[in-house]
């Protein structure tokens, strides 16, 4: 049973809110993409098999993440005991659990078609990559951006076999909501992240944050107008655009503050309600289209 907690707190299983930041996309992907005059069975099961994905990759990633990270991760507060770090559980068989996770997520994979499959093998080096960034780059969130929403093509392509511009505008986008929420989660470790040398767009930007921010949620926003401009969508879908607008500027950039960890937490958090109203956004848009 201790073997299985420190399984559980290896890969965040407990804490949905990484896996649900990498489902979201994958939804808005798939909703984009889907005739729901056909069979709906096909919709729910591909939205399932990118749950699945989600939830498997994202453990993989957290276990990747805790072995390049462990050296640092024993100097900040918040990440000091973490299985790996605190030497709970060896690198070998963090790696095993990892090599595990991801062979039942590519027995995941093989369902869709071969498109989706080439493309989605083709970002795995980007994805386990990630956590050098933030040793070289003042940008690793942006890395993160552009892995976390990967999903928006690999939904896209599920369907249609093929890559247009349209999944690509949204994708765009939401590397933005990335560069935005990430930013803000960063905060919570940014003293420690100074002291011991590594970089981030929080540090970057601590000085102008809310301007970085305002800066990457219009960019969202305006991406998102312009996808829904391209998929034809009705009146319903820009009036509603309204409500995530509002998360983002009135709730999100309004309350932050860059030196309290628990409110930063907390805005951060709030990003999975965020991908839910696109989500239905997308839906309103298409169906009553």
């Amino acid at each position: 049973m201790n073997q299985l907690n420190l399984f559980i707190e290896l890969t965040r299983l407990k804490k949905p809110i990484g896996y649900m930041l990498l489902f979201w996309p994958c939804a808005w992907g798939l909703t984009l993409v889907y005739d729901f005059s056909n069979n709906i069975y096909h919709y729910f099961f591909y939205l399932l098999l990118f749950f699945f994905g989600s939830v498997l990759m994202r453990s993989a990633g957290c276990i990747v993440n805790d072995i390049l990270d462990r050296k640092f991760d024993k100097q900040v507060s918040r990440t000091k005991n973490r299985p790996i770090a605190s030497e709970k559980i060896s690198i070998k068989f963090g790696l095993f659990y990892a090599v595990f996770l991801c062979g039942l997520a590519f027995l995941v994979l093989i369902n869709f078609n071969y498109f989706t499959i080439l493309i989605a093998l083709a970002s795995m080096p980007l994805a386990f990559t990630y956590p050098l960034m933030k040793r070289y780059t003042y940008w690793p969130q942006l890395f993160l951006g552009i892995t976390f929403n990967y999903g928006i093509i690999l939904g896209w392509t599920s369907i249609s076999g093929n890559l247009e511009i349209t999944p690509i505008i949204f994708y765009f986008g939401a590397i933005f909501w990335t560069l935005g929420y990430d930013t803000i989660y960063g905060y919570q470790d940014i003293k420690d992240d100074e002291i011991i040398g590594l970089k981030s767009t929080s540090i970057k930007f601590k000085g102008t944050a809310k301007l970085f921010l305002i800066t990457c949620y219009i960019i969202l926003i305006l991406s998102f107008i312009l996808g829904g401009y391209l998929m034809e969508f009705n009146l319903y879908y820009f009036l509603f655009l309204i409500i995530p607008a509002v998360q983002l500027f009135l709730y999100q950039i309004k309350t932050f503050d860059l030196n309290n960890s628990s409110i930063c937490l907390k805005i951060f958090k709030s990003n999975n309600y965020f991908g839910l109203i696109i989500f239905f956004n997308i839906l309103i848009g298409k169906i009553l289209s």
